[in-house]
């Protein structure tokens, strides 16, 4: 069976998290600094709270590799959670009063319990760490076959750079070095007045991350049926990220506004199409208005998602809210939080979508190792563009 699943496992204040990839094939290059660079790109970022200083993330990585090399086997990756010792001897204090925009009520209703602890353990974005580890392995797949994926982010409260349709690559090269993981300096320290502010004001700020995929061949993903159309896969992911309320293909709501011929990509004069190979796909349009995905598969051109996420529902000014055990009006109680986590969910976005598209590569091309997969992709990639007479040999 091919293809690539994961699941994560493990609480905020507990002794750890897990992140279990399966389907991997074997002979794909893997070394816990390949987690761990992942795992500090997540951490750090202007606007993080207390939490950070405590945590000091590594990926221990417990099976599925061999003297470096994957082994075909199930992948686990165990990262310790230092605040533990902190919880080691003593309960988790009982929440009885629900934050709003948290699933403190939701969940406790859903599993009949009668404190709302339980389910803040869980659904913290603590968990992300594990995903950011799953999807470093992923990464290491797609890095393998020529595709890269980057992220930066385009807005952090009122501060927010002029969206463009197809962003250049370099944008998430530039960004690495930005504690607001944002490529325009003068922009850059633009939000970190906004955070600084939200920060002064008790409160709590959000944004628009951007992720990029280049090096994507033609064709992943389906539009036979829609459970395996990849943006409707890219957007579910994206969507499940703690806070991320909103994602779009390429400028998607720009293009709701204009007309259809200046929103689809033309495509340009022949220019020597005869001797063209699919790898040479993305080349055929001048424009990328569609985001690198039509008729929810890949066009071969950069592979473009934003993502709008909500402030962080954790404020240090108090909420309204109520008591689940006498019915009494209340008002929340401030649990450790981030003032902005814009920068680590741009991460955490990019490293949903590494896994997205480490699944659909496999979908595509199989291979039980590393060596078949490339194989069959080369194939593929050199297949020639045109069909029919003179196309097709």
């Amino acid at each position: 069976m091919s293809g690539l699943r994961f699941l994560t496992a493990g609480e905020s204040h507990g002794e750890g998290l897990v992140a279990i990839v399966e389907g991997m094939p074997s002979g794909v290059p893997l070394q816990e600094a390949d987690v761990d660079r992942d795992l500090k790109r997540r951490q750090v970022g202007y606007g993080r709270g207390g939490r950070m200083a405590i945590e000091a993330d590594r990926g221990h990585l417990l099976s599925g590799v061999s003297r470096g090399l994957t082994i075909g086997s199930p992948i686990a990756v165990l990262i310790a959670n230092r605040d533990w010792a902190n919880w080691r001897d003593r309960p988790w204090p009982a929440l009885s009063v629900p934050r709003p925009g948290h699933a403190d009520l939701a969940g406790t209703l859903k599993y009949e319990l009668d404190d709302c602890r339980p389910v803040l353990e869980r659904a913290s974005a603590r968990e992300t760490a594990a995903r950011v580890a799953a999807g470093a392995v992923a990464r290491r797949l797609l890095r393998e076959c020529g595709v890269e994926v980057g992220c930066f982010v385009e807005r952090i409260g009122e501060a927010a750079m002029p969206p463009v349709d197809s962003p250049p690559w370099e944008w998430t090269e530039q960004a690495e070095v930005s504690d607001v993981r944002c490529p325009d300096r003068e922009l850059a320290e633009a939000m970190r007045h906004e955070i600084d502010a939200a920060r002064a004001a008790g409160d709590s700020l959000g944004g628009v991350v951007v992720v990029l995929a280049r090096g994507l061949p033609p064709g992943l993903g389906s539009h036979v049926h829609w459970d395996r159309r990849l943006d409707g896969r890219l957007a579910q992911a994206l969507m499940s990220v703690p806070a991320l309320k909103g994602v779009e293909v390429g400028p998607a709501f720009v293009n709701a506004a204009r007309s259809g011929t200046t929103v689809h990509d033309a495509f340009a004069g022949e220019n020597g199409r005869r001797s063209m190979r699919l790898k040479d796909a993305g080349r055929i349009r001048p424009s990328d208005r569609s985001g690198g995905l039509e008729g929810g598969m890949t066009t071969g051109q950069l592979l473009v998602l934003r993502a709008a996420m909500k402030p962080i529902p954790t404020t240090v000014a108090s909420q309204s809210s109520f008591d689940l055990k006498t019915g009494a009006a209340a008002v929340t109680e401030y649990q450790r939080s981030d003032v902005c986590a814009v920068p680590a969910a741009a991460i955490v976005a990019e490293s949903m979508a590494c896994l997205v598209l480490a699944d659909a590569l496999l979908d595509k091309f199989g291979g039980d190792a590393l060596p078949a997969l490339q194989e069959a992709l080369r194939r593929y990639a050199n297949l020639p563009l045109l069909r029919g007479a003179g196309g097709r040999p």
